[in-house]
């Protein structure tokens, strides 16, 4: 029917949920993607094409970027992981509508801080200051 068009999540409305952790908007997510290695086998006897056999699943680290503003809580996770403390936690990316509702979810699994970048200044810019704080994850799912 012509009333039934699907169209695509628009790439501009999401929001980001941190387990236990209360941060104010993200303005940009990136990097979330998953890879299968490939395993190359051929035996003597074998045609000359190898088999191709699934290896390690990898995944590349997951970053968030935000304005600054006077929420520590993301950068005070990263120093409990610099002191030591590796505190993993379930960070979950939602696609929202136009009317703002929830139409797709990504989880990242026992995601932790590895990289930190304080904005940049400058005197005659009129940017927002952002943050960004990368983590490395042990997984990744889209649950709707």
């Amino acid at each position: 029917m012509a009333g039934d068009r699907n169209d695509p999540y628009r790439n501009y409305r999401f929001r980001v949920e941190v387990e236990g952790l209360e941060q104010a908007g993200f303005s940009e997510v990136t990097g979330f993607e998953a890879s299968v290695n490939v395993i190359e086998y051929r035996e003597g006897n074998e045609l000359t094409t190898p088999r191709k056999l699934p290896g390690l699943t990898k995944y590349g680290n997951i970053t968030l970027k935000w304005g600054t503003t006077d929420s520590m809580e993301l950068y005070e996770w990263l120093q409990e992981c610099v002191e030591g403390t590796i505190e993993r936690k379930t960070i979950t990316i939602i696609a929202l509508d136009e009317e703002g509702n929830d139409v797709a979810t990504w989880q990242v699994i026992e995601a932790w801080p590895v990289k930190y970048s304080a904005p940049s200044f400058n005197g005659v810019g009129n940017e927002v200051a952002l943050e960004l704080l990368e983590f490395a994850h042990e997984g990744l799912t889209r649950t709707a």
